[in-house]
């Protein structure tokens, strides 16, 4: 090797990219042979099965930009790894309504190496994933802060002081407002109404400066910003109406026209007023977090060297043995190691009814244990326990997006544009056409209106009155709000919502596909039948069958050893021991090859078993799994093995169907067993002898028939088939929770959970669609009544505010909703 191509090895950097667009072999040929003509790439190697391409290059030679360029000049998409991309979690301040969101997310995703931004304007953050060799945690920042808003350093333990603080901000800009405009209205009806007051206009020109600039001052800024980055929102339509309408007063003291202070001030104090019930509302909105962290334990109480000894949970370890009383909280997620109790799980199930728990068992942090002492030994301390994947999951649903809200935000987008036309429109109608305006005025009776004004001033008022009128706050907090409700009251009730999308999809659901260990069973099988021939005994059947399956990790095997060491039968430990996929296992007992699986491993090995046929057959007709056991070519027995169904699967299953979604179950048992569990739960279809690798194929053919699938599984040998489906929900059990595959992740280990899901899911989007109509209905009446000059300012200005905070608390009314099946009320 040259001295030149050492160096280059030495720096040299692996990295695996995704490739899509290939159809075949060729494609893949075709993406390496650019990516080898690049001397800086060392080598490169596509596999089109996978569509991966693993690339050696030399950094100083090469950016990685650079070489996902070649890949899309050859024809195709090369995109990191999920694993090798990173995702940052920012708190935001400075916003003040969604088109601000929408600035930043725009800014950040022009950057190179950014995937995906999400803005939640409502929680104030930034959820970012980006390429971390393409860009820095800095860059991304800066870009936040050259947009104009700012990156809060503050940890989760100071978020409720933080929204208090700006609960409290609001109000001061409030009271500061109505302190000024509430004389400003008294001065303005006795002059009208009473008496003349000496120098009125100016008094009233003087008292309108702290509200409408100082008071105000935060949405003007937020104004030139929008406008210096060509992107006005709705603060820039308050600002028209009241700063722009303050300084066209000053006119007044050279031409003759009416003083718009008094508007002005009402405008910008009933935009305050509204901002000030908006961010209690949407406290209200987004209790979930601060509920969990509330519930969350603050001391534990630790055995050291025998000696009892409180101490801060922040300094708990893994590996502490904790003692916990009657009536007290577990510091944080472990096992039993000493006592008996039943601890009260509902913070984290939803379900009222106590668990027992004795030595070996799990438990979680913050649940109470409700009768004996128990001691627990830590398992999972700081960002591992429950309560923090708990919290992780709510934040990142809370900062994703459904698809009915992208659309609602590029619609927002162009809404405050169209008001402004609009506005422009109005202004202009009037000075042109002022006798078909006054008429429609007048055949009214409007009372607010004062057709004796000059054509300018009517003119004035109608363009203030539709820009201050029109709420695109409404439209952009439809969905969020809703949200953040939901996946509160989801989190409440064990179902867990990853992604804000399985809102909107699951609803949509033609059918729900199950894996049947550990969902519709209880995934804790035992043996139930033992048949011996050829002269063997059931303790000689059960001997060599729990030998070899002590080297297995199936729970099929772990039920066949349990049943042995129940007999007290001693076991020997098997060799050259061997998994089959899909068929059982093969290895060497005492000296004797052993097979034990079903009738295609029998038959691979020409071991006959055609008499036990009628055998076979019962036992699957009675839901067993009977698994043919060989020893030296010949059949020595049948053991069966029977997992129980869950307590609540038959009921769950039929209120899913009753819903009028299909359901299937996808098991790798044969068709007769499966079938026979099958009609026991009520499940439609059945989906049998399925091998695990082959999950994703079945659930592939479902979409294909069904179009929109759901697939409940254990999450983790179900992984790919959760990721294939349109949702993927997991089944949680303890503190197994963590299961990134998943959509919805259920930490219950029953089926009502998931009637709990399809009930959230159809409450939360009705919520959306009730706040979407609200919102358009309301643009839709008051813009036209605007423009007409039918509307005064300052009721706009109300309206506008009171429209946001209808939104937000109708929201909130989704804390009432009752997900529990029906079976459970």
């Amino acid at each position: 090797m040259s001295s030149t191509a050492q160096i280059k090895s030495d720096q040299a950097k692996k990295i695996t990219l995704k490739v899509s667009g290939m159809t075949c072999t060729s494609c893949s040929q075709r993406v390496e042979k650019a990516l080898q003509q690049e001397e800086a790439i060392e080598s490169a190697q596509v596999n089109f099965a996978v569509e991966k391409a693993y690339i050696e290059y030399n950094p100083a030679e090469i950016e990685l930009d650079q070489v996902l360029e070649l890949i899309d000049q050859a024809g195709y998409k090369a995109e990191l790894m999920d694993d090798q991309q990173k995702k940052l979690s920012l708190q935001l301040a400075g916003m003040t309504c969604t088109a601000c969101a929408q600035r930043i997310e725009k800014s950040l995703k022009d950057l190179p190496g950014v995937k995906e931004v999400n803005v939640n304007f409502n929680i104030e953050k930034a959820t970012i994933k980006y390429n971390p060799s393409q860009l820095t945690t800095e860059k991304i920042k800066d870009t936040i802060e050259a947009t104009g808003y700012e990156v809060v350093d503050q940890e989760k333990e100071q978020e409720e002081d933080r929204e208090q603080k700006k609960i409290d901000q609001a109000f001061k800009k409030m009271m500061l407002g109505i302190s000024f405009a509430a004389p400003i209205m008294i001065l303005m009806m006795i002059h009208m109404f009473i008496v003349e007051i000496p120098y009125y206009f100016t008094i009233i020109t003087i008292l309108g400066f702290p509200p409408i600039v100082i008071a105000g001052w935060e949405t003007h800024k937020a104004t030139f910003k929008a406008v210096k980055n060509l992107s006005p929102n709705m603060d820039t339509l308050v600002t028209m109406g009241s700063l722009i309408a303050y300084l066209l007063n000053f006119l007044a003291f050279w031409l003759p026209i009416i003083s718009f202070v008094e508007m002005a001030a009402s405008i910008i104090t009933l935009h305050l007023v509204g901002r000030y019930l908006e961010a209690k509302a949407k406290g209200k909105a987004s209790q979930a977090i601060k509920k969990l962290l509330e519930m969350e334990a603050k001391e534990a109480r630790i055995i050291v060297d025998g000696v009892e000894k409180e101490i801060p949970i922040e300094e708990l370890q893994e590996g502490d043995i904790m003692l916990i009383k009657p009536g007290e909280k577990i510091p944080t997620d472990g096992v039993v190691v000493d006592g008996q109790s039943a601890v009260d799980e509902s913070m984290a199930t939803g379900e009222p009814v106590p668990v027992k728990k004795a030595e070996g068992a799990e438990v979680i942090g913050s649940t109470i244990n409700k009768q004996g002492m128990l001691k627990v030994k830590a398992t999972k301390v700081g960002k591992d326990t429950f309560f923090s994947q708990v919290i992780k999951m709510v934040e990142e649903c809370q900062g994703s997006k459904v698809p009915i809200q992208e659309f609602a935000d590029r619609v927002t987008g162009y809404f405050v544009p169209g008001v402004l036309v609009i506005a422009a429109l109005s202004f202009t109608s009037w000075m042109l056409f002022p006798e078909f305006h006054l008429g429609v005025v007048e055949f009214l009776n409007i009372p607010w209106i004062t057709p004796e004004l000059s054509v300018f001033a009517l003119a004035i008022l109608a363009t203030i009155s539709v820009l201050v009128i029109s709420c695109p706050c409404a439209l952009g907090l439809a969905t969020p709000t809703a949200i953040m409700v939901g996946s509160g009251l989801g989190a409440e009730n064990g179902v867990l919502i990853r992604k804000g999308e399985a809102i909107q999809t699951i609803k949509d659901t033609k059918i729900i596909a199950f894996d049947k260990t550990g969902t519709i069973t209880k995934g804790a099988p035992e043996v139930t039948d033992i048949l011996s021939f050829n002269d063997y005994s059931q303790q000689d059947v059960l001997f060599y069958a729990g030998s070899i399956e002590l080297a297995s990790e199936h729970p099929l095997g772990e039920a066949i050893v349990e049943g042995a060491k129940a007999e007290d039968i001693e076991l020997q430990e098997a060799k050259d021991f061997s998994s089959i996929t899909g068929k059982g296992v093969r290895g060497l007992v005492d000296g004797q090859e052993v097979l034990i699986g079903n009738r295609k491993l029998m038959d691979e090995n020409n071991i006959e078993h055609a008499e036990q046929q009628s055998e076979l057959e019962r036992l699957e007709n009675e839901a067993k799994t009977a698994m043919l056991l060989a020893v030296d070519g010949k059949l020595t027995g049948i053991i069966a093995v029977a997992d129980a169904i869950k307590e609540d699967s038959i009921q769950a299953i039929a209120e899913i169907e009753e819903m009028g979604i299909k359901t299937a179950m996808i098991t790798g048992d044969n068709q007769r067993t499966a079938k026979a569990i099958a009609e026991k739960v009520g499940i439609s279809r059945v989906l049998a002898e399925v091998l695990p690798d082959g999950k994703v194929e079945e659930v592939e053919r479902l979409q294909e028939e069904y179009d929109t699938v759901a697939m409940v599984g254990d999450g983790i040998n179900d992984a790919p088939a959760l990721k294939q489906a349109n949702v993927g929900i997991a089944i949680g059990t303890g503190t197994d929770i963590a299961i990134e595959a998943a959509d919805i992740t259920l930490v219950r280990g029953d089926l009502s959970a998931v009637i709990s899901g399809i009930k959230l899911s159809n409450a939360t989007f009705k919520k959306i669609k009730q706040n979407y109509f609200w919102a358009w209905f309301y643009n839709a009446l008051a813009i036209p009544a605007a423009f007409m000059g039918l509307i005064h300012p300052i009721i706009g200005a109300a309206a506008m505010a009171t429209s946001s905070i209808n939104v937000v608390l109708n929201s909130t009314r989704l804390k009432k909703v009752n997900i529990k099946p029906s079976y459970k009320n």
